[in-house]
């Protein structure tokens, strides 16, 4: 059975498959340069293992407090090492990426201190960890304001917007690399530079602090490279290549990283407690195959972006854009669209592809969301996975894919679906 007819039989036409061969075959030498920034990162992480003397022992889990725990402290060296700064915290009690960034800033904000985003509204499930939207425990109710920058018509910062902005009681300064559920581009790490730049001319003493989530290993260089005082992210996103069961990290510099283990644990205790049981080997392995597996995702959104552009549709990042995370949007108008996308990434899955995905209330959002995965690890968006909000404009979310041809599979299926559905055609 040859390559067409094996996708064939997994359900993809012959017509879908001749047109996402003619897109693929395209991108070559933007593959080929993904590849290079990949092998480039890969180098970067073995260095860091191999100066920090990772040794087989680093596996060993431990319970109870996990005092001495030889494993975690010395994964938090690598994690330092890689992205170049003072300290790291890398734990499985972070749950999430949203729980890394709300400890990160509950750590180092006080009452009367005032969080402001220079890159417009954070992702929607800091609105509640804000205060944006009321809810139980956030910062709003310890006193901390907060303010709010916006992008400019060509998402670009408003550097007018931010010196006037700032004030004796901002304490922290908030940049989001990557879109979230927004349809504006994701920042660079040099437009990140420019912006930790400009802020620190304005003030020196402010915290910068990045949103790193689905941008680790795009680029040859992270946030914490040029500027950021914290760079937190998930680690069932890029960093932990898919075999992390759960977990997140914080690095940066040292006293800020340390009030951020103090308000993980507890006061007094810090990094010094926290059980690993058991997930060292996946956490060591997965940062290992980061770069090779961030590598494969971002094909498959380029893969993506190129696909949905030429069949007429609104993409961001568009075809031809250099990328800076793994997150492809695809602006289709109407529910239906976003529904039959998702519907096709989940019948790619290795894991659930039975399940029909459908809309539904999500904690932290404002409205029903859809979600498409089918992943080893629960919510796992290095895994082959969309989501989106069903509101205006009805944008679906795409990203992951732990091999490109996984991610080619499932962008090949949610293209079926919609041609089936005759929400478009393939030329």
């Amino acid at each position: 059975m040859n390559l067409e007819s094996m996708y064939q039989s997994r359900g993809v036409s012959p017509q879908v498959y001749a047109y996402g061969q003619k897109i693929e075959q395209e991108l070559t030498e933007r593959f080929a340069a993904i590849d290079e920034t990949a092998e480039y990162n890969q180098l970067k992480v073995i260095g860091a293992m191999q100066k920090h003397r990772v040794s087989d022992i680093h596996f060993a889990g431990t319970s109870g407090y996990g005092y001495n725990d030889m494993g975690r402290d010395t994964l938090e060296e690598v994690y330092a090492e890689t992205f170049h700064t003072e300290s790291a915290l890398v734990r499985p009690q972070i749950t999430c990426g949203t729980h890394a960034l709300a400890v990160a800033l509950a750590a180092n904000l006080r009452p009367g201190d005032e969080l402001l985003a220079i890159s417009g509204k954070p992702y929607d499930t800091l609105e509640e960890v804000i205060g944006i939207r009321p809810s139980n425990g956030s910062l709003a109710e310890y006193g901390v304001t907060y303010r709010q920058v916006d992008l400019l018509s060509d998402d670009s910062f408003d550097w007018q917007g931010i010196k006037e902005a700032i004030r004796a009681c901002t304490k922290m300064v908030h940049i989001q690399r990557s879109k979230g559920y927004q349809t504006r581009k994701t920042l660079s790490v040099a437009e990140i530079q420019e912006a930790i730049s400009f802020v620190k001319s304005i003030r020196p003493d402010l915290i910068c602090m990045v949103d790193n989530c689905y941008g680790e290993f795009v680029e040859r260089l992270e946030p914490s490279d040029v500027g950021a005082d914290l760079c937190v992210g998930s680690l069932i996103k890029n960093p932990g290549g898919g075999l992390a069961p759960a977990g997140g990290y914080i690095v940066g510099k040292e006293a800020y990283v340390e009030n951020c283990a103090y308000r993980l644990t507890s006061p007094g205790l810090g990094k010094e407690v926290g059980a690993t049981f058991g997930v060292m080997q996946s956490f060591y392995q997965g940062f290992f195959l980061a770069p090779t597996v961030t590598a494969g995702a971002l094909k498959g959104a380029i893969f993506a972006a190129n696909l949905y552009e030429r069949l007429g549709f609104s993409v961001l990042p568009n075809g031809q854009e250099s990328r800076h995370d793994i997150i492809q949007a695809i602006t289709f108008g109407k529910p239906e669209g976003v529904i039959a996308f998702c519907k096709g990434i989940q019948a790619a899955a290795p894991v659930d592809s039975f399940a029909e995905p459908s809309p539904a209330p999500m904690p932290g959002y404002d409205s029903d969301v859809i979600m498409a995965a089918g992943a080893f690890v629960q919510g796992s968006s290095i895994e082959l996975s969309a989501d989106g909000p069903i509101k205006p404009p009805y944008a679906v979310y795409f990203q992951g894919g732990l091999t490109w041809e996984h991610a080619k599979f499932g962008i090949l299926m949610s293209l079926q679906k919609l041609v089936d559905e005759g929400i478009t055609h393939v030329p």
